[in-house]
């Protein structure tokens, strides 16, 4: 039947045109906005390559089918594979967010932008090395960074004012919208195919946010960012083939994605489509941890720094109480019994209470190996959550942005610590100088997990010099990632 399938004249939902029309022609002439990229695509990278430590990522991997890797097919950081490009796109997205210490956007709808890198550098990476594929393009890693800050810009702008957590979508839904807009640029489509495209991103099932929640909290959040880019790599292939789109796939009555998964309502913006969003992201440096608790793992660092001077341990505690905003009480204030690391990285009173009893917070600490201590339970029934008002208003404030806990610790003798304040984590925007210094170590630490001391230096001396490393081919850039 798709034979008889005609070119309708109907005009595209104005929301698709825009992200089309920015991904296609905006030029990003902020500079803050590419070294920002800088910065996040050697964190992105890191973040995937730690998570190859881990067998519950690094099982999902490879090829679909055993033994289908392909000649210049997609490299994948830290792994020997050559993928095609969908499944490059899970495999690289899928060890980017396993652990949750990638990037992080909070607004009213929640997300990690650098998700789309898995998209971005699988496609990158595929025409660098096929350059007949789109046109006989020859990319560079300034082209990556370019289709970074455009995939940051449309996954934030839309989370601003539209939350799809509260009709029970998962943000992973804006990293495929953000994947496809920017790829099809990248693979030379034209306005009409990239229209095409989009439309058809809207028009997927849209995940559930359940696997995130209890009692379903589970493993798929960390693959759910890796299952997005690959849909939208597919999704752009089809429409390069010159599959059909949707036009009015959010506003049409009863079927559009309004009335069918947003209950009725309409997009709003805060803003245009520009370079806000990568100037504006936040890195997580210090913890792996849900971006709603880091700076109260910060707050209970310093005070299990103050009860240790005083003498005392986690087991003189008899309450703790941490003052914190709406968003922080809705995703990650959890009580009862956790299943898994994908539910313990999701409750403030577990990643607070490990460095209270250990003094540190590790990704290794989600693991049931550590969970299983008696104290960790103990010491989460004394923790309490108390939403302050004004640190919620602080939060949406978009020249604050701020993610702020307070946390308090009362003693059975009666004792105080506290209250201790955090604002602003170190990888905010307010705190980079701090920050930057600590993502590049971070960067150093995580190669060091995979690659011998030579190819470390060789990926350094390259990846420290931005001007040289913007200049670089895609396909040279990737080859200094091959585990050998």
């Amino acid at each position: 039947m798709s034979s008889h399938i005609v070119r309708t004249n109907q005009e595209f939902d104005q929301e698709i045109i825009d992200i089309v029309d920015y991904a296609l022609n905006y030029t990003i002439d902020s500079d803050v906005a590419y070294n920002t990229a800088w910065s996040c695509l050697l964190d992105t990278i890191g973040c995937g390559l730690e998570s190859l430590e881990y067998e519950a990522c690094t099982k999902l991997l490879g090829p679909l089918v055993p033994q289908q890797d392909m000649p210049k097919g997609v490299r994948v950081p830290g792994t020997a594979y050559r993928l095609d490009p969908v499944q490059g796109a899970f495999n690289i997205g899928t060890a980017i967010r396993w652990l949750d210490f990638n990037d992080t956007w909070l607004a009213a709808e929640w997300g990690h932008p650098s998700d789309n890198l898995g998209a971005i550098l699988a496609t990158a990476d595929w025409i660098s090395q096929n350059p007949e594929f789109a046109g006989g393009k020859k990319l560079t890693m300034r082209d990556v960074m370019t289709a970074m800050i455009k995939a940051h810009e449309i996954q934030g702008c839309i989370a601003l004012e539209n939350s799809f957590n509260k009709v029970g979508l998962d943000h992973v839904i804006l990293v495929k919208v953000a994947s496809t807009a920017v790829v099809a640029q990248m693979m030379g489509l034209t306005r009409d195919q990239a229209l095409n495209a989009v439309s058809l991103a809207w028009v997927d099932g849209q995940a559930l946010r359940t696997y995130r929640h209890y009692p379903n909290a589970g493993s798929r959040k960390s693959w759910a960012a890796g299952d997005a880019t690959s849909r939208a790599v597919r999704l752009v292939l089809m429409a390069r083939l010159g599959e059909m789109g949707y036009p009015s796939v959010l506003t049409a009555k009863v079927w559009g994605f309004y009335d069918s998964l947003f209950r009725g309502k309409h997009f709003t913006f805060q803003r245009p489509y520009g370079s806000y969003v990568m100037e504006n992201v936040l890195f997580k440096i210090s913890f792996p941890a849900e971006f709603h608790s880091q700076t109260a793992v910060e707050a209970a660092m310093t005070l299990q720094k103050a009860m240790t001077a005083a003498g005392k341990t986690a087991d003189d505690i008899k309450a703790v109480t941490i003052r914190t905003h709406e968003a922080c009480i809705r995703i990650i204030d959890k009580k009862g019994p956790l299943n898994n690391p994908a539910d313990r990285d999701h409750c403030i009173q577990y990643m607070v209470a490990v460095p209270l009893i250990f003094g540190r917070l590790t990704a290794r600490d989600y693991e049931d190996a550590i969970a299983v201590d008696p104290r960790i339970d103990a010491l989460r029934e004394k923790i309490t959550c108390v939403e302050d008002p004004a640190f919620t208003v602080d939060y949406f404030d978009p020249a604050k942005r701020s993610i702020a806990n307070a946390l308090t610790i009362e003693c059975l003798d009666g004792t105080i610590f506290g209250e201790e304040v955090v604002e602003y984590p170190v990888g905010h925007a307010r705190r980079r100088t701090e920050g930057i210094p600590l993502l590049i170590e971070k960067f150093k630490i995580n190669l060091a997990r995979i690659f011998a001391t030579d190819q470390q230096k060789k990926i350094l001396d390259l990846c420290l010099d931005q001007k040289k490393l913007e200049q670089t081919e895609v396909k040279d850039f990737m080859e200094l990632f091959v585990k050998n």
